[in-house]
């Protein structure tokens, strides 16, 4: 990690945020060492250090053995020095978890339900902060703030299922309806982006500084981090691999173009199957089949690898990030499974450069990842985007997504 602190008064809240980053990311630290690091004098950096203790952000972990001298004192976060909630909806279930400082999961409510409309949404989450503070999992006042991972256009794109009603999402004004039920900061970002966030704080992000994001929900989407900061592109939109179009080989739309995510999701899975006469509707269902069920996902997982193998060697040819990261709500044995063929099929391509790695936080990467908002604000990490304090999921009028997106999500071109 790459710091820069200022002696001057009038850089204190600077100088301030960086000591915290530091110690937030390379914990267990030394007060020395923050000097070092941020090239402020060891005067400066033990006043700051003093008050993060008194302001219970901060806590004098161990002293470290086996150096010559008085042994060094190490600091570390305080878990129970500030909390966060992290909440994502989709169009298949409500996950909501409660995080400390650490980004340990205090407490999880999980919500397996397609297509839930708005009020339930809401109402939901009423009760998952009422629970959360009942409990005791978390402190009222350590809550850094709510963050809400959510895609965009959630109520606009015609995906399988997807009944009329659902188009209410389009107007309905999340931040404010959040604002009605909590007096604490929201932030809000697309669960891609989210979900990239909560692998650069806890996953691989932590050992890898670039890499591009794959989640595979109901929908597929993407992010692309660089130097550890996540890179949306001029208008916000980038890292949408759901509307990279690869070109058909089999099937009624052989020879046509179509958006990877027409072909590659959790939801074109499961409408898979139900086309063969395997009728599941949830992700936990797909880790229980067995015989020609398991075989027809490993046949589907083989098919889909080869476009998606062709979209990351595109990606790795114009950004030439350190990996590839996939993860989601697809199985990790799933996961799996779709990294061997995927890879197998970039040395078929003989371009096996890029190396592919699961998420480290697959089934709740987003949910973690929204609760990584608040914590990344409140610590002042690089991470920490001001947009998201005002940012709103995009609808229609306004900005809109690709024409092809707006055709259809039948399955037909996965069958």
């Amino acid at each position: 990690m790459t710091l820069a602190g200022s002696n001057g008064e009038q850089a204190a809240a600077q100088n301030r945020a960086t000591i915290l980053a530091a110690i937030y990311r390379g914990a267990p630290i030394s007060r020395t060492e923050l000097a070092r690091q941020s090239r402020l004098t060891k005067q400066g950096v033990t006043r700051i250090v003093d008050r993060l203790l008194d302001e219970g952000l901060v806590t004098e972990a161990r002293r470290r053995r086996g150096l010559r001298g008085q042994p060094a004192i190490e600091l570390e976060i305080d878990p129970d020095g500030v909390y966060a909630i992290g909440a994502n909806i989709d169009r298949d279930h409500l996950t909501i978890v409660a995080v400390d400082a650490t980004g340990t999961v205090r407490a999880r409510l999980h919500h397996e339900e397609r297509f839930l409309m708005p009020e339930r949404f809401i109402a939901l989450m009423e009760d998952a902060l009422s629970s959360f503070l009942r409990r005791k999992v978390i402190r009222e006042e350590r809550l850094a703030g709510i963050g809400l991972a959510i895609p965009d256009w959630l109520g606009e794109v015609p995906v399988i299922g997807r009944p009329d009603a659902y188009g209410r999402w389009s107007g309905f004004d999340v931040r404010g309806a959040l604002g009605k039920i909590t007096s604490h900061p929201v932030f809000i970002d697309n669960d891609a982006n989210a979900a990239a966030l909560g692998e650069i704080e806890y996953g691989v992000g932590t050992q890898i500084r670039s890499f591009f994001y794959i989640l595979v929900n109901a929908c597929l989407g993407g992010s692309l981090v660089i130097d550890g900061v996540r890179h949306k592109g001029a208008s916000g939109l980038g890292g949408e691999i759901g509307w990279l179009p690869v070109v058909m080989d089999e099937g009624p739309l052989a020879g046509h173009s179509r958006p990877l995510g027409d072909m590659f999701s959790l939801f074109i899975l499961l409408d898979h199957l139900r086309a063969h006469g395997v009728a599941i509707s949830t992700p936990a269902e797909l880790v229980t089949l067995t015989g020609p069920a398991r075989a027809l996902v490993s046949a589907w997982l083989r098919r889909v690898s080869a476009k998606l193998a062709e979209a990351i060697l595109d990606i790795g040819m114009i950004v030439d990030p350190d990996g590839i990261v996939i993860g989601g709500r697809l199985p990790v044995l799933m996961i799996d499974e779709l990294l061997l063929y995927t890879n197998e099929e970039m040395t078929r391509l003989g371009r096996p450069s890029l190396t592919l790695h699961r998420a480290a936080s697959s089934d709740d990467a987003a949910a973690l990842g929204a609760a990584a908002m608040p914590l990344a604000h409140r610590f002042g990490l690089p991470t920490a985007e001001p947009a998201q304090r005002e940012r709103v999921p995009l609808a229609s009028p306004g900005r809109l997504p690709p024409a092809a997106l707006i055709t259809s999500f039948s399955g037909e071109a996965a069958r």
